[in-house]
């Protein structure tokens, strides 16, 4: 059987094998999966043992024009993060970071020091982030931090994304010094405006260079059709061609370690009066400590409510796998996800609260505002595969009653699950042809219950 295109997604755990045709009437073919590999020193062995249980099933060999590839098996690239003020440039930095598969080790505000120095090579990032000071406001600190970075021995990727009144100031700062700069628009050239998309891309391109190192990625560049993506970038690709199609968007994907978040949402307008400081339109968080699998004695061990449903909680545990082999273990990884879900979406909205001063009590708003939302999506292994994932979605759109300051999705949002676990392909596949990754999307959401 040949086929257009071949996605493969190499998550912590799983690896997933996707077969599509494209063009006039695209449909998803096939599709396979596997363990994902990395401990035995090689992610293809799991792909080809994918691909080997797709040819099984279909009873023939499957051979295909282009092979795109998505991964998070590597983890998140590593990274630390100053700026100015926290609530501005750092903020803004890593909204950044977070969108393109970076994980953020340390973020500082203000003048850095020898000892911030000494915690950032103990750290040892694969990229230090610079920012501080919309466009032509205060540049003294960017230009500190700099010269001590630059002065450093730390030899890694610089990116300089601050005042850009000063970026020709740091690019000579760190090339007298003989160290590698890149310099990109400021993340926050004006008060009431992120400028996250340029940042994020230069980020995603280090990603991209910095997964290839990864046990047998150096063979799978060989073989894919342009650069490997950051699997939670492929995602969130998938989203925003989802809000233009149906509206603000939210959508959850639950892996084995870690539990991200996306929301495409401008808020309500009522919200925006009130928000203090300007969130990304296309956000992402990532909750390092949530997982299904390998995070899984994490979040035992952080709700309660889970030991005392679960008296055998120490034994599922022990036993615990990417495939649950039962039904008791089956409830018992649902309840893992109902806990991820609902603790990773009320980290990712933001809150309303009130200010009391001489003119007394005023209601301001800050984070991300998911009151407009009116599509709430499930994907990763659980949410699109589990009979359990209308419950955990239903719990996330009722969360607002029990949380009323906070700003999340109303109750009428409908639910939809990624029924043939295909967003991160789609969002792979919307760089060649965006028309075929619309109409398959669209095709594969199901009304979750």
């Amino acid at each position: 059987m040949k086929v257009d295109i071949l996605t493969v997604e190499i998550g912590s755990t799983t690896t997933v094998v996707s077969a599509f045709r494209i063009g006039d009437r695209p449909a998803l073919v096939v599709q396979g999966e596997h363990y994902t590999t990395v401990k035995e020193g090689d992610v293809t062995l799991g792909i080809d043992r994918a691909i080997r249980s797709i040819e099984n099933k279909i009873g023939e060999n499957l051979t295909w024009d282009k092979m795109m590839a998505s991964s998070s098996a590597a983890g998140g690239l590593k990274m630390t993060v100053h700026g100015l003020v926290y609530s501005m440039t750092v903020k803004a930095a890593k909204e950044a970071a977070l969108g393109a598969g970076a994980v953020i080790a340390m973020a500082t505000a203000g003048k850095i020091s020898d000892e911030t120095i000494e915690e950032v090579k103990k750290i040892s990032p694969k990229l230090i982030l610079i920012s501080g000071g919309v466009d032509n406001g205060e540049s003294e600190t960017a230009l500190y931090n700099s010269e001590l970075f630059a002065k450093s021995d730390i030899n890694v990727p610089f990116l300089y994304a601050g005042n850009s009144a000063v970026a020709s100031k740091v690019e000579k700062i760190f090339k007298e010094n003989g160290k590698d700069i890149t310099i990109t628009e400021n993340v926050y050239p004006r008060v009431d405006l992120l400028n996250v998309g340029p940042v994020r891309k230069i980020i995603q391109d280090l990603f991209s260079k910095h997964i290839i190192h990864g046990p047998g990625m150096s063979k799978l560049e060989g073989q894919v059709y342009g650069r490997i993506m950051p699997t939670p970038g492929a995602v969130m690709k998938a989203v925003e061609i989802l809000q233009k199609e149906m509206g603000d968007s939210l959508a959850i994907d639950i892996g084995g370690a870690t539990t991200d978040v996306d929301s495409v949402t401008e808020g309500s307008p009522d919200i925006q009066k009130i928000l203090v400081s300007p969130e990304p339109f296309a956000k992402r968080t990532v909750e390092g400590d949530l997982g299904v699998f390998i995070n899984a004695p994490n979040v035992v061990k952080n709700f309660e409510w889970i030991k005392e449903k679960f008296e055998d909680h120490e034994s599922l545990l022990k036993e615990i796998t990417p495939y649950p082999s039962n039904e008791r273990m089956e409830e018992f990884v649902s309840n893992l996800a109902l806990a991820c879900a609902t603790e990773s979406v009320l980290r990712h909205a933001g809150y309303r609260r009130y200010l009391y001063g001489p003119t007394g009590r005023i209601e301001i708003a800050e984070g991300k505002d998911l009151t407009a939302v009116v599509n709430i999506f499930g994907t990763g292994g659980v949410l699109s595969r589990s009979k359990w994932n209308f419950t955990i979605l239903n719990e996330v759109r009722n969360l607002r009653s029990r949380h009323p300051m906070n700003l999340l999705p109303p109750a009428e949002a409908k639910i939809y699950f990624d029924s043939n676990y295909i967003f991160a392909p789609c969002g792979l596949i919307s760089q060649i042809d965006p028309e075929s990754a619309k109409k398959l999307l669209l095709e594969d959401v199901k009304l979750a219950g």
